[in-house]
């Protein structure tokens, strides 16, 4: 908010062409324009700030991601010894070969895989590796509704089977936009800095 703020005012001043903005701290009886250095200062906080921001939150979805995928292989391991011992795969015995709970869950595991790639990467195609994710979530999606639909009786407990890979895919693609929105407004409020030197 308060980048957005300060943008707004260093965007105005430039339009206007009228009066410099001056330091937005009501504490101080202070209404001389923000020299360039100050600017620069309070640039870099913001970028710092940013910095400390996108890095913990790409952390905590990506590790949040890395547990899903490891109790989906988990279930796997516990497919392969036991056959149909944990309840969310008794469901579907009825319905669903073994070797196919295997696949998916595999392909769960993929999809989680590209998540955490294309949230924690820094190269220029990591979105790509989360939309390649939500797709496959998507099919994922596709693949457990059909199979819950069939079900007797619509088990609710077993409803993160559908939505699990799709929300972590979905999650990180927003809270990437959100961090690239904010990457760019600094980006912009470095570009509204005027020129200003304090006597």
């Amino acid at each position: 908010m308060a980048i957005k703020k300060l943008a707004r005012v260093l965007m105005k001043s430039r339009e206007d062409g009228l009066s410099l903005p001056t330091r937005d701290d009501p504490s101080i009886d202070d209404s001389r324009p923000i020299d360039s250095q100050a600017q620069e200062e309070m640039v870099r906080s913001f970028e710092r700030a940013n910095d400390q921001q996108s890095l913990l939150w790409r952390t905590v979805f990506a590790a949040f991601l890395f547990c899903f995928a490891v109790f989906l292989l988990y279930s796997i391991i516990q497919q392969v010894s036991s056959p149909w011992e944990l309840r969310y795969h008794a469901y579907f015995m009825e319905d669903v070969s073994s070797w196919m709970i295997i696949a998916a869950d595999w392909v769960a595991i993929l999809a989680c895989s590209f998540s955490i790639i294309g949230i924690v990467s820094k190269s220029n195609y990591h979105r790509r590796w989360l939309w390649c994710s939500f797709f496959i979530g998507f099919l994922l999606s596709v693949f457990w509704l059909y199979f819950m639909i069939s079900l007797p009786r619509f088990r609710w407990d077993v409803i993160w089977r559908p939505f699990g890979t799709l929300s972590g895919a979905g999650i990180c693609l927003y809270v990437d936009h959100l961090l690239a929105e904010s990457s760019e407004e600094i980006r912009k409020l470095r570009g509204y800095m005027y020129s200003y030197k304090a006597n």
